[in-house]
């Protein structure tokens, strides 16, 4: 049997549980991460982008500091993972240098995907980092966030970061095989499912609680990631991590584990989540020119086609684009606040920095961050 959630995927999330990476909290797992580390450096040489979501620090924080028991103050947990972060890091960054990868280090808060222009800048740093084919490892930072905000697991930080940089396929890498019909722990003979729709709610009345001591994770918040994750139309797997060069052999399209497919395919999530937007704060209208690039080249909008610049909005507001006659042609995510707007309407990408003393990217709306409606 083949899958082809991963053969296809260009831009691949892979997220790695406490328990994997630090062997069951007994501290961080060098040969696993060594492992998963050759692995990502073949992807990355095949011509994949490829995203590390990790957890493990607070485990190897607690393994640091001679804690056996997970601590439930939430200034020991901070503390936990402010220790252990130094390790996790330390062992990616070594690893993956073994394999001739460069990597860097990216610590993310709910915060920073639910601000517009934070979530803008995190996904231009990624988006930059992938394109200098340098492997982000990404885990939430524990040591800010406070109940309000924390992601929770992160099952879910993996599936918001899919998102965040429009992957094809996020890969959940577990201490189970997948996902069972029933908690193969309770019934040895429990149906395991090879093959499902992301989202479907049948899922959720199959999954278990958390699984482990360690982690906070559990069946449930993979199966809730992957439907998050489907909703910018990437597919999910979810599988044991130590399963021999699990992620080599997904890409070659083996069928490893569960795969909850994204009933929506990518381009079409992304232009409803931009149509279906409530508020609109405000517009550009460009010329006939921007409008003829636009809808038939499928080019980005620059600020020399912009003639106008209607309302008040914030980098990574969703603006209207208008023709001169008043027709919207598109919605997008806009680069630059509408005060900046208007000093870079009808100037060239070259002149931005002399005009606003910065630069924070060419275009007025990235095509990628553009739908025609």
């Amino acid at each position: 049997m083949s899958s082809p959630v991963l053969q296809g995927a260009r831009r691949i999330v892979v997220k790695v549980g406490s328990s994997l990476v630090t062997n069951e909290g007994r501290g961080v797992d060098a040969d696993a991460i060594a492992n998963w580390s050759r692995q990502l450096a073949a992807l990355a040489r095949d011509g994949r982008e490829i995203v590390m979501v990790s957890s493990g620090a607070i485990a190897e924080g607690m393994k640091r500091l001679g804690w056996t028991t997970r601590p439930k103050e939430l200034n020991e947990l901070q503390a936990a993972a402010a220790v252990g972060q130094m390790g996790l890091v330390q062992m990616y960054e070594s690893k993956l240098s073994e394999q001739g990868m460069r990597s860097a280090q990216v610590l993310l808060t709910h915060a920073d995907l639910a601000d517009r222009e934070r979530y803008l800048n995190a996904r231009s740093t990624l988006l930059t980092l992938l394109a200098m084919q340098v492997i982000p490892v990404i885990n939430e930072n524990d040591t800010v966030v406070n109940d309000e905000i924390k992601f929770g697991d992160n099952d879910t930080l993996g599936a918001l970061v899919a998102n965040l940089i429009e992957a094809d396929a996020l890969v959940i890498l577990t201490d189970q095989r997948g996902l069972y019909a029933a908690d193969p722990r309770k019934q040895p003979d429990a149906r395991f499912i090879d093959v499902a729709t992301a989202g479907d709610p049948a899922l959720e009345l199959m999954a278990g609680g958390a699984g482990s001591s360690i982690g906070r994770g559990g069946m449930l918040t993979k199966i809730l990631a992957a439907k998050r994750a489907a909703g910018s139309g990437a597919s999910t797997v979810i599988a044991w991590g130590r399963e021999p060069d699990v992620l080599l052999r997904l890409a070659r399209g083996e069928a490893i584990g569960t795969a909850l497919v994204a009933g929506t395919p990518k381009l079409a999530a992304r232009k409803q989540w931009m149509v279906d937007h409530l508020q609109l704060r405000g517009a550009v209208v460009v010329d006939d020119g921007a409008v003829a690039k636009l809808r038939d080249e499928g080019k980005s909008l620059l600020p020399i086609g912009v003639v106008d610049v209607q309302g008040e909005f914030a980098r990574g507001d969703v603006i209207a684009v208008r023709s001169m006659a008043g027709a919207d042609i598109a919605r997008g995510l806009a680069n630059y606040a509408s005060g900046e707007a208007r000093l870079i309407a009808r100037k060239a990408s070259s002149q931005i920095e002399a005009l606003l003393g910065y630069s924070n990217e060419p275009e007025m709306i990235h095509r990628t961050n553009l739908v025609l409606v």
